[in-house]
């Protein structure tokens, strides 16, 4: 939502005019100022200063609120662009005005953990993978934080969230820590081939709309692609040569080891390709998952806004345990990790291959997962 904020004229100039949330821009401004005045080495002290406390995630929806009526930007916005995204998904029984807020809460939560984590050091969901870069207790780690803080004090921040959300991004991009936008724009990169395929292909001549291949990380720092995802390819391979799918997905991020340069999917999709021959056109390269669960959810996501039938059954094939993982665990994970199921069990087909179906929720933006939201 913030982004969209940014990127609409009409709302942003609403925004930038309402005297509640120019007030919050200055008071928010003061407090940086004040931190880089007085935080010395204190780095507790400079987040305190970015973070939205209860009391102004209040006041903000409170006002936006209050900003939220018929025929207004922010309305139009909101209708037309927010709730159509499927971003807030989770919120959609809710009245427009409470989908609202609770999209503003979500995105300030994620600026929250996200300094959180990659300022102050706190533990990610998963620590051996995610965690800061950096020694919170050396010497010189504050001066880099202090010169994060002063440039959020840009001028040309002049709408009430984006300090903090700059000083959220650059942590970020100090740790090395951007693999959400790895070969983004995706339609027009590593996708480019496989999209113009799928708006060409009759997916009733299929029993599957795709065959998803899981990635599994190596564990040494110059291993490209593991023994693991090898074999994965080959058991999508096998299956694409049967005819059951037109399209083979290989899923995962740059994940294992910690802070690796190598992309789990783009290794995949060159081994498929160099030694397996399978055209890049058949090729579905989803490079963010970072987890069995985001496995699945990112597929849905791919699977949605790339205009494949979301009702036909789809083809997981992986190694026997993770496959009976997928099958009788992985639902429960979701739900407690997500808040949702996205995808429901087709039938098993064998050891290794495992019907499913996508769930358009998955489009649910996850706010304490900056590095694959």
């Amino acid at each position: 939502m913030l982004t969209l904020i940014q990127q609409d004229q009409a709302v942003k100039k609403l925004i930038q005019n309402d005297p509640v949330l120019s007030a919050f821009l200055k008071s928010k401004s003061a407090k940086i100022t004040d931190a880089l005045k007085n935080c010395n080495s204190d780095i507790a002290c400079f987040s305190a200063a970015f973070k939205f406390s209860e009391d102004e995630i209040i006041t903000v929806s409170k006002q936006l609120s209050s900003l939220f009526k018929e025929n207004t930007p922010l309305n139009t916005m909101l209708k037309k662009q927010l709730i159509p995204s499927g971003s807030y998904s989770l919120y959609g029984h809710l009245e427009p005005v409470e989908i609202l807020r609770k999209a503003w809460e979500q995105d300030a939560k994620a600026i929250n953990y996200t300094i959180g984590v990659y300022v102050e050091g706190a533990k990610p969901n998963y620590p051996k993978i995610d965690s800061i870069g950096f020694n919170v207790k050396d010497k010189s780690y504050p001066e880099l934080v202090s010169t994060n803080a002063s440039l959020s004090l840009n001028t040309k921040n002049n709408l009430f969230f984006e300090p903090s959300m700059q000083f959220a991004l650059i942590a970020l991009e100090i740790n090395e820590r951007n693999e959400a936008a790895d070969y983004e724009p995706m339609i027009n990169t590593v996708n480019k081939a496989s999209l113009s395929a799928i708006k060409k292909t009759d997916f009733g001549a299929y029993k599957y709309s795709l065959i998803l291949a899981p990635g599994e990380g190596p564990e040494e720092q110059d291993t490209e692609l593991s023994a693991g995802g090898m074999l994965r390819c080959r058991l999508a391979a096998e299956q694409y040569h049967k005819g059951v799918a037109p399209f083979i997905m290989v899923s995962g991020g740059r994940v294992h080891p910690y802070k690796t340069k190598y992309s789990e999917a783009y290794e995949m999709k060159k081994f498929l390709m160099n030694a397996l021959q399978i055209p890049e056109s058949s090729i579905i390269m989803e490079p963010h998952a970072r987890h069995t669960t985001t496995n699945m959810r990112n597929a849905a996501r791919i699977m949605f806004r790339y205009g494949m039938p979301m009702e036909k059954a789809a083809l997981t094939v992986t190694i026997k345990s993770q496959s009976k993982y997928i099958r009788d665990v992985l639902l429960n994970r979701c739900i407690k990790e997500l808040g949702y199921e996205p995808y429901r069990m087709g039938k098993r087909l064998s050891d290794t291959a495992l019907e499913f179906y996508p769930n358009a929720m998955s489009l649910q933006v996850d706010f304490d997962e900056p590095l694959d939201p």
